[in-house]
C-alpha cells in the first residue's frame, strides 16, 4: 500500500520515515519529495508498505504522531490526477 505523509518538517529524511514506518511492519520504499532544484524538502513524502493489514496501523497510529516537532499527516495515498496546468482541448485554429 501507497502511504501519504504530510506536514514533514524540512529536515526529515527517508531514513527518519524508513525507521518510523518500520516499527509497524515491512518498508519497501520512503521517499521524501524534494523541490527539483533547491533539492529542499516539500513537507511530504511517500511509504509503500507491502501489507495491507500493517500499513493500515502504520496509518492509524503514526496520524498525528510527533516527529522533528510536527504532527504527521498519514493516510492512504491517492491516485495521482494528471491536472498540470495546460489549457487542454485540441488545436485552435
Amino acid at each position: 500500500m501507497n502511504i501519504y505523509v504530510g506536514n514533514l518538517a524540512s529536515d526529515v529524511n527517508e531514513e527518519d520515515l524508513n525507521n518510523l514506518f518500520g516499527e509497524h511492519g515491512k518498508v519497501n520504499s520512503a521517499k521524501v519529495i524534494r523541490d527539483m532544484f533547491s533539492q529542499e524538502s516539500r513537507g511530504f513524502g511517500f511509504v509503500e508498505m507491502p501489507g495491507q493489514a500493517e500499513a493500515q496501523k502504520a496509518i492509524e497510529n503514526l496520524n498525528t504522531q510527533e516527529l522533528k516537532g510536527k504532527k504527521l499527516i498519514v493516510s492512504e495515498a491517492r491516485p495521482r490526477r494528471d491536472n498540470r496546468g495546460g489549457r487542454g482541448g485540441g488545436k485552435r485554429y
